[in-house]
């Protein structure tokens, strides 16, 4: 059960030739894909792409109608070779993933499917995650693809162009014998837009044409020879027959005016950046139109010298907009110009800054002192319709002052929630633990209000983090991993690792169901999979398998249960490695699956009884444990009744969805007995109006005595 479903979209993918094709990025390289006639189709979920998966997941009836094969895969690496069916037969395939955490999972394939080339078009499509709304270190996907020489296609955020480098994308892999990757950034995937649709197309060779004449050529074998002859052949052939198509299909693109002697050359990705910084400056209109010529590199790698060369001749500076670093694209600018004697002055990092994200008002700034220095002419008569002077910058510390700072946390309801909150109050008795933390929604506890977890390493590689510690006796390490985390790479280099080599520290699996941090796509183990996978895989037969002996499974919401079987892994006299289990499903998954469905059932007039917590504001100390010690978002604070009493009182708003975590954290920490539970029903039965109306008239009735009594104290 995926975050967002796309099954009324994916009707637009059956537009024909001609056709108005309206819709998200996202959608958009989807229908590209079938436009190609790709053949195969795999993927990992992960920001800014993971919807990618979601639409294919939901286009399944249409893919299989044309004769696509795809597949959810359980990793980058098993994505990845996929793409080996390219290499003998001339069969189009695509896979994607996240950014360079992704790319670093499926490193190992993808070097060896970059020396031996393909025959047919492979697409490598990259959810560039980069900068201030990104989940991972910063990185850049530039690096990899110099490295393993795979051509590096980041297009404008323009739908007609992201089609076109997707169509384009194949042609370029055929005719250079190279894996192709395409980067796309969050706003990429999301713009929403329009362009021509084409008929689809099935896949002009099929898998199983393959499998009827298997193939096998002997230098594209990757052991010696064969892999010194492709390295040769990147360079001599590759590489040259790379750059002449991309000139000759015009992928990067010349815009803008010709004004003044200088010129822009950027990263495609980041057109609509700078134009709005450019329409800022005074620089271009708000239709797109610069007044300054622009050089877009919807390719990135590699790059043409010729195009530099008649871009920059008779250009005395060159600012090159290339987000983060190294400085990739100004070096090569720099060599490309000195070879070729073009005198115009390569400017790049002396006005934009090294490291984070190419805002508008990054832009501007750089931008700005840019055209001050070599074009001061073309800020002092803006075009009509530009704007005569600049819009003013509203000062970060104002928008700090007035938007609270607010880091990343659990989601209300969450299963994770009172199982941290249960770590807590066990280092209380043990003292601090060693955490290897992990990548998952659990990667919120290292943040306030658990601030747990001392290292993060990668996607299910938490136990692997803790390995280092060994087997000593005394205090036990301890680790955590998601249930995705463990289908992905844990079950072999965290918990096999610890098996084979005798460890005696505690794994806790956080299993809720779900690739939840993803946006709540299917794994192995989620209880209700899709019918075309084979879910409900257990995770403790899993964990037993590759030989452990010490396993417990506890439900994450019995705060008391978990609690005791902490305990017990930690003090244990057994030897080995330990691994708890700990269930609970991913509220926001059970929340879109529950509602609708309760919904429809209080429509119909079915009788429907919902629970809700709440904080009886005149037993509440005010000393806000509760808090400190959950942080629930619905958990909040309101002015206390009592006029003696000034501290605020804990309050549970209008977005709980009634889990009971705060009423068993109170339990389990023995705090205050504050917190009652409510019944909202829904179409009551008749004794239920009844009890209703009795209740009232009691609870009234104590009321109004109270209030009588409180009126004679204060007399």
């Amino acid at each position: 059960m995926a975050e967002r479903s796309f099954a009324r979209e994916v009707k637009s993918l059956r537009l024909p030739r001609g056709a108005e094709f309206r819709g998200e990025g996202i959608l958009a390289v989807t229908k590209a894909l079938l436009e190609s006639g790709v053949a195969y189709v795999g993927g990992y979920q992960g920001a800014p792409i993971s919807h990618l998966m979601d639409v294919l997941a939901d286009a399944e009836d249409i893919l299989s109608e044309l004769g696509v094969h795809f597949e959810s895969s359980a990793s980058e690496a098993t994505a990845a070779a996929m793409l080996a069916a390219s290499i003998n037969y001339p069969l189009r395939g695509a896979v994607t993933w996240k950014s360079t955490v992704g790319t670093n999972v499926a490193s190992d394939a993808l070097s060896n499917l970059a020396s031996a080339g393909v025959k047919g078009g492979a697409l490598v499509i990259l959810g560039e995650d980069y900068g201030e709304g990104a989940s991972i270190m910063q990185e850049r996907t530039h690096a990899f693809a110099m490295k393993s020489q795979l051509w590096l296609l980041d297009p404008r955020p323009h739908l007609p162009e992201i089609v076109r480098s997707v169509r384009l994308g194949f042609e370029l892999s055929e005719a250079s014998h190279t894996p192709v990757m395409l980067m796309l950034r969050i706003r990429a995937c999301h713009v929403y837009g329009r362009f021509t649709a084409a008929d689809n197309r099935p896949p002009a060779f099929a898998p199983r044409e393959a499998l009827a004449h298997p193939e096998r050529d002997y230098g594209r074998i990757i052991l010696p020879p064969s892999t010194y002859a492709q390295e040769r052949d990147k360079i001599e052939q590759r590489l040259p027959a790379a750059q002449r198509f991309i000139a000759a299909r015009g992928m990067n693109e010349l815009l803008g005016g010709d004004a003044g002697d200088v010129g822009i050359v950027l990263q495609g990705g980041l057109y609509n950046s700078v134009l709005r910084a450019l329409e800022l400056l005074g620089c271009a209109d708000a239709f797109g139109a610069s007044r300054v010529p622009l050089y877009v590199l919807n390719v990135t790698y590699p790059l043409v010298p010729e195009e530099w060369q008649r871009f920059a001749s008779g250009k005395r500076a060159l600012l090159i907009v290339e987000e983060g670093q190294p400085e990739y694209l100004e070096q090569a600018a720099s060599r490309i110009l000195t070879q070729r004697e073009v005198p115009a002055r390569v400017i790049g990092k002396e006005v934009l800054p090294m490291h984070g994200e190419y805002t508008v008002d990054v832009l501007r700034e750089g931008l700005g002192a840019f055209l001050d220095r070599w074009a001061p002419q073309l800020r002092a008569a803006p075009p009509s319709g530009a704007g005569a002077r600049e819009v003013p910058l509203v000062p970060a510390a104002k928008l700090a002052a007035l938007v609270p700072p607010r880091p990343s946390g659990l989601c209300t309801g969450c299963p994770e929630r009172p199982f941290f909150a249960a770590m807590k109050l066990l280092q209380k008795e043990t003292g601090a633990l060693h955490i290897s933390a992990d990548i998952g929604c659990h990667s919120f506890a290292t943040l306030p209000p658990f601030n747990m977890g001392n290292s993060i390493m990668g996607y299910g590689l938490g136990a692997a983090a803790a390995s280092a510690f060994g087997a000593p006796a005394g205090k036990r390490a301890v680790s955590i991993m998601g249930d995705g985390g463990f289908w992905h790479n844990g079950l072999t280099s965290g918990i096999g690792n610890a098996v084979f080599n005798r460890h005696d520290d505690l794994t806790i699996i956080i299993d809720n169901n779900y690739s939840a941090a993803t946006g709540g796509q299917d794994i192995p183990s989620s209880r209700r999979a899709g019918a075309n996978r084979q879910g409900n895989n257990s995770i403790v037969d899993a964990v037993r398998g590759v030989g452990v002996k010490w396993v417990r499974h506890t439900r994450t919401y019995d705060m008391r249960g978990t609690l005791k079987v902490l305990r017990e892994a930690l003090e244990t006299p057994a030897r080995g490695p330990k691994v708890i289990v700990a269930e609970g499903e991913c509220q926001l998954n059970r929340q879109r699956r529950v509602r609708p469905l309760m919904k429809k059932a209080i429509a119909a007039g079915e009788h429907v009884v919902r629970e809700r917590f709440g904080v009886d504001p005149e037993t509440c100390t005010g000393d806000h444990s509760c808090i400190r010690l959950s942080g629930c978002p619905s958990l909040t604070v309101k002015d206390n009744p009592d006029p003696l009493r000034t501290d605020p009182v804990a309050h549970v708003d209008n977005s709980c969805v009634g889990c009971g975590v705060c009423g068993e954290v109170a339990d389990a920490a023995v705090l205050c007995p504050s917190f009652y539970r409510a019944e909202l029903i829904y179409n009551p039965r008749p004794w239920e109006r009844l009890l209703y109306k009795v209740r009232a008239a009691l609870i009234g009735r104590l009321q109004r005595r109270r209030e009588r009594r409180r009126l004679r104290f204060a007399l």
